[in-house]
Formats: structure tokens, sequence, C-alpha cells
């Protein structure tokens, strides 16, 4: 509708037409001659005037606007009936240029007396009913067509309204969604911290102050003081591979490839960090990202476990499709869990995590020893999932 290239066919082919009507009816006379002087002045004010006010709103070009057009397809229709033609022009002219509906339906009616006008002085009192008729049912076609493209106009600016908010809240819920995603991270971090790491350096300094006692006093217990200094390698050892494992189980893995590459790097890394051997079995090609991002933290969290707690010596990690279902299992042959061990922080936030995505979570003792977590994701249905292939 805005578009000057059209306005500016749409000018040229109603002038054309007005034209053409009257040179197909000679000899010429004043008639003719005086309705291609209102077509030579309509051009010049659309290329002078009009044809700049095409996208504009302004309520005092608008009054201007219907001023040169009602004038001159008055004008026109006086001097040749054939020159109503102009009010195709004037109708769709006068909408899009009007800053509301109300102010557009005024000047419609004001193009109609118009014409009406036009019609009664240039055929005398015989063209006052055609005028009327003429002017009436342009009105009535011009006022129908556009409140109805005002009304579609308006639903479609409703729609980018409403999908702008939606959008907007779409942007406000996601972020909503991370802040509480790091905010969980970090409260699951700091519990990790506190009943591991921080317990046991603080026993390490328990353990050095009694030593430095048992140093100072008057009968030095040297024996003792250096089963406390022994001891205090041994927490620190364990401290360490604590503060290892619960670095492992939150670092990055790049997923830039595949799922199976991105393991691979993980098995990798852990053999060479602890010289517990993974063998790695990964059949499920084709998912979505969001579940392998899932899987790979899942498997961080599994071998993770196996650096805390298994004491093993190696570990298997298999990811499969079964039953509409990807299916990620560790398993280790360490000492498993007892029945009287209480799940950690970290299993705790796999299965928070693993939920979201509507999935599960299963811990407990692997049958020949060891231990066995299974996490099982839901497989959507337009996940493409290709043949199986192994890698090890």
């Amino acid at each position: 509708m805005l578009n000057r290239r059209w306005w500016d066919l749409a000018a040229l082919a109603v002038s054309a037409v007005v034209v053409t009507f009257g040179l197909v009816f000679p000899p010429y006379g004043p008639q003719d001659w005086g309705s291609w002087s209102v077509v030579a002045v309509f051009l010049l004010a659309y290329v002078v005037y009009l044809r700049g006010r095409i996208g504009s709103e302004d309520p005092r070009h608008h009054v201007a606007i219907t001023v040169i057009l009602v004038v001159i397809v008055f004008a026109g229709t006086a001097f040749d009936s054939g020159a109503a033609t102009l009010q195709a022009f004037a109708y769709p002219f006068i909408w899009i240029t009007s800053p509301s509906t109300r102010r557009s339906v005024v000047g419609n009616v004001f193009l109609a007396i118009a014409v009406a006008a036009g019609y009664a002085i240039g055929l005398g009192p015989s063209g006052v009913l055609a005028g009327i008729g003429v002017g009436a049912l342009s009105l009535a076609f011009s006022l129908a067509l556009g409140l109805w493209i005002t009304r579609i106009a308006e639903i479609g600016e409703e729609r980018a309204r409403l999908l702008e908010e939606l959008q907007a809240a779409q942007g406000q819920l996601a972020a909503v969604h991370r802040e509480s995603g790091v905010t969980e991270e970090r409260a699951r971090l700091a519990r990790e911290i506190h009943d591991t790491i921080a317990q046991s350096l603080t026993g390490l300094v328990m353990l050095a102050q009694r030593a430095e006692r048992r140093l100072d006093a008057s009968a030095p217990d040297v024996p003792a003081a250096r089963d406390d200094l022994a001891l205090i390698e041994e927490m620190a050892r364990e401290a360490l591979t604590e503060a290892r494992g619960l670095v492992a189980a939150v670092s990055p893995v790049a997923l830039d490839t595949s799922l199976a590459d991105a393991l691979g790097r993980l098995a990798v890394a852990f053999e060479r960090e602890t010289g517990v051997a993974v063998a790695l079995d990964a059949r499920a090609p084709g998912l979505g990202r969001e579940l392998e991002v899932v899987l790979l933290r899942a498997s961080q969290e599994g071998l993770a476990n196996v650096r805390k707690h298994a004491n093993a010596r190696c570990a298997a990690l298999t990811v499969e499709t079964v039953a509409g279902l990807a299916r990620l299992t560790v398993r280790d042959d360490g000492v498993g869990p007892g029945p009287d061990d209480a799940p950690g922080f970290g299993l705790a936030g796999l299965r928070d995590r693993v939920a979201l995505a509507g999935g599960r979570v299963r811990f407990g003792p692997a049958s020949g020893g060891g231990a066995e977590l299974v996490v099982e994701l839901p497989v959507a249905a337009d996940d493409p999932v290709p043949s199986e292939g192994s890698t090890a």
C-alpha cells in the first residue's frame, strides 16, 4: 500500500483512462480540453505534492490532500463524466494518508459529494440522479473496502504487539531460568565444598595443631607426631582427590562435534588423571543437542563419583537408544555403595537436571560388584536416530 511505484502506476493509469475516453469520441470540444487540463493538473499535483505524502499521517497534510483531490475530481467530472474515473485513485489515497478512520470516512463522503455535484453540473438536471447513484455506490464500496483493510491492519498490528510481548516474556523467563540454574549450581557447589574439601581442611588444621603441641611439649612425642604427619599427608591427598573430582564434575567439555567424540575426550582425560581405564561404547547418534548436553553432564558426574568413592581399577561408560529412551550407564568394579550410604549432592543435582528433561536416574550396586549409574531420557519423536554404530 505504501510503495510509491504502485501509486505512480495508478496515477498514470487513471489519467490514461480519462484521456482515452475523450479521444474515442471526436470531434473534441471544450469539455474534452477541460477534462484533459484537469488530468494535467492532477498529474502535476501528484508529482509536486501528493507523492511525497505517501506514508504520512499528518492531519494538516491530510486536509490539504482531501481538498486537492475533491476539487480535482469535481472539476474533472463537471467537464466530462468520464473523468469520474479519477475517484478510483482518490478514494484509496485518502485512506492511506489519513491519521484516523474517522478522517478517512469524512474525506470519502466529501469526495462522493464532489462526484455527485460534478455530474449535476456537467449533465444538468438529468445528471443529478446518475451523480447520486455513482457517488453512493463508489462511497459504499470505498467504505467497505477501506474499513475491511483497516481492520486487517489493526489485527496485524495487534498480533505484532502481542508477538513482541511474548518474545520479551520468553527472554525474561529464559533469564530467570538461567539465574535460577546459576543459583542452584552455586548452592550445590557450596554444599559439596563444605561436606568434602572444607571438612578435610578442618581436619588438617586440627591434626597440624596436635602435632605441633606434641613436638613443643617438655617431652616431645616424636613417633606420635610422625603419625599425625602421615595422617595429614593422607588427608591432604584425599582432599586433593576430592577437589579434582569436583573440578572434573563441573568443568565444561566441548560438544562441538558429536556426543561420542565428547565422551571420548572425557574418558581419555579421566584415564590420564586417575589411571582408571574407561571402556566407552556410544551408540546413540543423532540425539538433540539438549539431550546430548544432559548425557554429557551425567557422564561427568558418574566418573566423578568413580574418582571419589569407588576405588576402582576400570569403568565402563555406555550410551544407547532403547525403546524411545536414550540410556547412559556408568559402571565400575570398585567398592560400590553400601546399604546405608546416602547419595551425595552431586547425584541430587544430577537428578534435578535429568528431571527437567523428563528423565530418571537410578544408582546402586552393580551386579558382580561395584556401582552402577543409569540415566534414561525420553527421545522426542522428531529426533533422528540413525542406525547404531559403536565407538570404543
